[in-house]
């Protein structure tokens, strides 16, 4: 089976040379990897002890920052080498001080995984979530360096609980402990005699649960919002975007919205404007002096919207309109802000959860988000109960962190402080 697997990666890499022409995300997929290797010779020498994180994108990303935080406390003398799949991640926090070289993990052939390996010779290796590349674990495993899964998240339709996911299962006996957010994950790993598991939760509690600690403050957002209801939108797609725009044209002028689209497409954007019928303005070309006239901010910038959701009164979570997946609810939910989001979130049960608490409410048709979002605007107890599950919900859950750091404490303090690092 590995030769297959090995035949087809070849074949789906020729044919993303062919592809990257016609799509600017698969050029940086591709072209980004093309540095990889000399960044990584660069950036680590031979007696340099090395930690390894892979994050397929930014979401498992942020699942994983308080953890490489915590490893560089207790492993002071590593450095940190972050890999990303997607261009999503890469490409926004490919500068990020976290960690000491962040780079596109190379394609998942044997000869780059034992190059890769080589370079980095990681003392540990830790995958977030998701990204299972089997040549990387065979040759991790191959070299005896620890491997641990943090916030996994199993579901039965994935291969590895097929009849046909031998292969795959194969690879994922390869890892020496998995952190996982639930049960049914737990349940799904017993089914394969995979008894190295504990249940630790999900990260992200932890890391946006320091957000309501910090300086959110934003001179445009006092500007923007004055004392007006705020409906921030966060991560939106043209699905979430058609739920929406009935409720912004037609509600109250102390009603001010805030979209912040997940992809930042101007011709996009252009055309979700020219449908609005409220003031609008962009980020990009926005004044103090017209701020506050304005109805409608449009965010067509990254790195604020976190932030952006301590102003919010309610706030919308973009990705379950459609079927590009549920953006994060966390990071407003940590401000005790309602959430709404579209109907497609069955594959995340932090969601599902909150939604069962009645913390958020899931609409599938503008006249739901618009009878809904009227109720929470109008009737202040309401929208505050809710926004207190909410942040209660965040405040419950925190601890997965400590419960991984408490795991490398015991198994790997001593062996990664004592002894350099695996060649």
């Amino acid at each position: 089976m590995r030769p297959l697997y090995n035949f087809l990666n070849h074949v789906t890499y020729a044919h993303l040379q062919l592809a990257q022409e016609f799509s600017k995300k698969l050029k940086l997929f591709v072209q980004g990897r093309k540095d990889s290797f000399s960044l990584l010779q660069k950036a680590v020498s031979s007696d340099d002890r090395t930690i390894w994180f892979h994050c397929a994108s930014l979401g498992e990303y942020e699942q994983g920052v308080p953890i490489i935080e915590e490893v560089r406390k207790m492993f002071p003398n590593h450095k940190i080498v972050l890999t990303f799949f997607s261009p999503s991640g890469f490409e926004v926090k490919k500068d990020s001080a976290i960690a000491d070289v962040v780079v596109y993990l190379p394609f998942d052939t044997q000869g780059n995984a034992r190059r890769f390996l080589e370079l980095v010779h990681p003392a540990l290796a830790i995958f977030v979530k998701y990204e299972f590349w089997p040549n990387y674990l065979f040759e991790l495993n191959t070299r005896n360096i620890p491997t641990l899964l943090i916030s996994g998240l199993f579901r039965k339709k994935q291969i590895f609980f097929k009849p046909y996911g031998g292969f795959m299962r194969k690879a994922l006996r390869t890892f020496d402990h998995f952190f996982v957010q639930d049960q049914m994950s737990k349940s799904l790993l017993e089914e394969l005699k995979l008894e190295n598991c504990t249940i630790s939760g999900d990260t992200r509690f932890d890391r946006v649960s320091h957000q309501i600690e910090m300086d959110n403050s934003l001179d445009f957002m006092e500007a923007f919002k004055g004392n007006a209801l705020c409906i921030v939108c966060g991560s939106t797609w043209p699905e979430d975007e058609a739920l929406l725009l009935e409720h912004i044209n037609s509600s109250e002028v102390h009603i001010k919205y805030v979209i912040a689209p997940h992809k930042i497409d101007s011709d996009k954007i252009e055309s979700f404007r020219s449908k609005l019928t409220k003031t609008s303005i962009l980020f990009s070309e926005k004044g103090s002096e017209d701020l506050p006239e304005a109805g409608v901010l449009i965010v067509d910038t990254i790195g604020y919207l976190t932030r952006i959701y301590s102003y919010a009164d309610i706030a919308y979570v973009g990705g379950a309109a459609g079927t590009t997946g549920l953006h994060n609810i966390l990071e407003p939910a940590t401000f005790g802000v309602p959430i709404i989001i579209g109907e497609n979130f069955n594959d995340f049960p932090e969601a599902k959860r909150l939604q069962q608490l009645a913390g958020l409410f899931s609409v599938g048709t503008p006249e739901e988000y618009t009878a809904l979002t009227q109720k929470l605007c109008s009737d202040k107890n309401f929208r505050s109960k809710t926004g207190m599950i909410s942040g209660h919900f965040v405040n419950s859950n925190t601890g997965a962190t400590r419960i991984v750091m408490d795991y490398l404490q015991e198994s790997y303090r001593d062996r990664l402080i004592q002894i350099p690092s695996k060649r």
